[in-house]
């Protein structure tokens, strides 16, 4: 046996459970320490992005149902990474015009987000944006037609989050790491880092299948 740490996970079968449109399922079986072989169920993703648009005071937030909680829940303006080998920040750029009506002429990198590593491979690339002006909001349809939009103060944000009245992840860090930045704790990063962290598995299948322009279009 390897010492802890240095054991390699070899995959020796692999095969999909799910196929639906915005994830996927797959079973690898892997080769543990001790030479043993268990199962492993994946959630495949594309991978997101989140922005925390910031105008000196307060934050884009949007209030969106999610049937997995079967609850409303404050967010931060997102969307899924659901085009072949689209540059995550020209995502964000559209999903802050969709959702918050807004466009941004500063934008930074606040961090990447592994939201559950334990079965899933989302990760989302979280940025700042500022520098803000308005611009026409597309017609929403399905759950953001009952989307709201509120701009909140910032530290009113912060307020929310101890007394847990923001609880999706993905705003919690986004907004945490903004906090920081803003107080002039922290540099913000650029936006030119490599997204390393970004999901591939489901992307890959679905390109190899010609789907490009909406790879969640089965």
């Amino acid at each position: 046996m390897t010492e802890p740490g240095q054991h390699i996970f070899r995959v020796t079968h692999s095969e999909v459970l799910l196929d639906a449109p915005i994830i996927a399922v797959r079973r690898d079986r892997l080769v543990m320490p001790g030479g043993h072989e268990s199962n492993r169920e994946i959630v495949e993703h594309f991978g997101a992005v989140a922005i925390v648009a910031f105008d000196g005071k307060n934050i884009a937030m949007v209030r969106q149902y999610r049937h997995c909680v079967q609850d409303r829940l404050w967010e931060l303006p997102a969307g899924i990474l659901d085009v072949a080998d689209e540059d995550p920040l020209v995502c964000a750029q559209r999903e802050l015009m969709e959702e918050a009506g807004q466009q941004a002429h500063t934008w930074h990198l606040l961090t990447d987000l592994v939201c559950s590593p334990g079965f899933c491979e989302e990760a989302v690339r979280i940025y700042l944006a500022r520098d803000l002006e308005s611009v026409k909001r597309p017609e929403a349809d399905d759950e953001e037609a009952d989307m709201q939009l509120e701009w909140i103060p910032i530290d009113k944000a912060h307020g929310m989050i101890h007394r847990g009245e923001i609880v999706n992840s993905i705003a919690l860090a986004g907004i945490m790491v903004a906090l920081d930045i803003v107080a002039g704790r922290c540099a913000p990063r650029s936006v030119d880092e490599p997204f390393t962290l970004r999901p591939q598995s489901l992307a890959r299948r679905r390109k190899a299948a010609g789907l490009g322009a909406d790879m969640k279009r089965l």
